[in-house]
């Protein structure tokens, strides 16, 4: 089934989209379901090839399943691969060409983020999943362009520069969205806290990596626009990872494919003007520019020095890329944050009273008084809310699932081989799970598991908590998104009391690239008295 042609306008694409993907997620589901006796014929072929043809001395991570089951599981993915992690620390789901191998065991995941790192990496299975949303961004390459980038914003990230204006940028839309909730309050109307994160953090973000106020938060026209592409990308790229034909699909142009086509032309149209723009400014010696504060104006600077290859395409690739880090990973991670202290208020109160004390904010402070009182100083003393957050990206990591591909035969520390080609993943949702790791009371969320007898955070090691990634590839953003995030936290829970509008209600993902909550997190927001 053919979608409808593209409607005359971005607005009317933007809000037919729930409805449009829900029709072509089932005529995807209808023709795959067809197909699906074919392909476990040809998994069953693979395997016996395979199989006939191994070498018995090796040993292979033991079978849970094939890919198909993720395709049928795919509402519910992670907690699929969580149930099957159980089982087996190291498992594999057959599936066409190559294997899927999948590990929970910290063991094996230094073993491939750091000892072996560079037979490890994205490969062309991952780059040509992602290849067009990420482009040639940082997420998606290997080899010298990834060093590139990788040196490029290990320098930026590092600067002073970057650190104050980023945290000024944060306090404002704080100020910003607490002012939208206070509406809400005095309306006594419930807010879908996670909408309203996800347009902060897209305004923090676009302001952060190109300088421009984007105003999602209220409801800018262009914004939204942009900013529901951008979701739906994400939905669709993920979806990719577990339809074995979405490559057929994208030839023919038809189902999830022509739908993803379409967001990313909304998003690269919307990216290139503003390329364009901030180029024009350069060239015509903005006095605004003159700091150049945020990535995109950094990365022209630095375009100077190789026009060849800094290419308005890579440009968009790589800050896009960090577009896509920025926004997606804090605005999911503070909505599992408000979630899980909607359940556990003894714990919402606890950060409360952290923040009043590290503060000194008088107790009549305005938003805008408050915001002054937040430094950096202030927020390294946060450690029990630093130590909540942990525990929420523990229990609900931003990027569930990730992978590398091998680049040459291995053994891996357990003993099992992996061939050239095979896809080694490593979980980050299904290990916060783990009673192996994190003892009987997995599943639970509980803060003080990071901080010492003396109320100060301790880390765990990256290889068994992977919400950063470890290694040479280490989330260079990382305590980017801990100021964020905790200045975010720290504005809100100050003024306000949160609550589940039906306390009943069990928050479930939606399956994308990042953990967000389905169906968004609806809350009801009250003052707090005496402050």
């Amino acid at each position: 089934m053919h979608p409808p042609p593209l409607p005359a306008t971005i607005q009317s694409v933007v809000s037919s989209l729930p409805f449009r993907r829900a029709m072509d997620f089932s005529s995807d589901l209808v023709s795959l379901s067809a197909t699906t006796a074919l392909g476990l014929l040809v998994l069953y072929c693979v395997w016996r090839i395979f199989h006939r043809g191994s070498n018995h001395k090796k040993r292979y991570p033991p079978v849970a399943g094939t890919v198909f089951h993720q395709f049928l599981n795919f509402r519910r993915l992670h907690d699929y691969h969580t149930e099957l992690s159980r089982k087996h620390k190291t498992f594999r789901l057959l599936a066409p060409f190559r294997q899927q191998i999948y590990t929970s065991d910290p063991t094996v995941i230094e073993y491939i983020l750091k000892t072996n790192f560079p037979n490890y990496g994205k490969g062309l299975f991952n780059y040509q999943i992602i290849n067009d949303l990420f482009g040639d961004g940082i997420f998606a390459v290997d080899g010298d362009r990834w060093r590139h980038q990788r040196k490029l914003a290990s320098y930026e990230f590092s600067t002073k520069v970057l650190r104050d204006f980023s945290g000024a940028v944060f306090k404002s839309n704080a100020v910003k969205l607490a002012h939208t909730i206070s509406k809400s309050v005095i309306a006594n109307k419930k807010l879908d806290i996670q909408d309203l994160l996800m347009k902060s953090t897209m305004d923090s973000i676009f302001k952060v990596g190109f300088g421009m106020d984007l105003d999602c938060l209220q409801d800018s026209h262009d914004g939204s626009i942009f900013a529901n592409a951008f979701d739906d990308s994400s939905e669709f790229i993920m979806l990719r990872l577990v339809n074995v034909f979405w490559k057929i699909m994208k030839l023919l142009n038809i189902g999830s494919e022509a739908m993803l086509k379409e967001r990313i032309k909304v998003v690269d149209d919307f990216i290139y003007k503003v390329i364009d723009k901030r180029v024009e400014q350069c060239s015509n010696g903005r006095n605004d520019l003159a700091k150049k504060e945020d990535i995109l104006s950094r990365f022209l600077e630095e375009s100077k020095k190789d026009p060849q290859n800094m290419t308005h395409q890579y440009l968009r690739d790589i800050v896009l890329n960090f577009l896509i880090a920025g926004k997606d990973t804090t605005a999911g991670t503070l909505s599992w944050f408000f979630y899980v202290l909607c359940k556990n208020p003894s714990i919402q109160e606890k950060i409360s009273q952290e923040v009043k004390e590290v503060t000194e904010a008088n107790e009549d402070a305005t938003f805008d008084d408050f915001a002054k009182s937040i430094t950096d100083e202030s927020l390294n003393k946060m450690h029990y809310l630093h130590a909540a957050l942990t525990e929420t990206l523990r229990l609900y990591p931003a990027v569930p699932l990730d992978n590398k591909v091998c680049f040459s035969d291995d053994v891996l520390p357990n003993g099992f081989n992996v061939r050239k080609g095979d896809i080694v993943f490593y979980q980050p949702y299904a290990m916060g799970r783990m009673e192996y790791l994190w003892g009987k009371d997995a599943e639970c969320f509980r803060p003080e598991r990071w901080l010492d007898d003396n109320g100060i955070f301790q880390a765990e090691s990256p290889y068994k908590f992977t919400a950063f990634q470890a290694g040479p590839r280490i989330c260079l953003g990382k305590e980017f998104a801990y100021r964020q995030m905790k200045i975010f936290a720290a504005f809100l829970l100050r003024f306000f009391v949160f609550k589940l509008s039906n306390e009943k209600t069990v928050a479930n993902y939606r399956t994308t690239i990042t953990l967000h909550i389905d169906q968004g997190l609806h809350l009801h927001a009250f003052l707090r008295f005496n402050t």
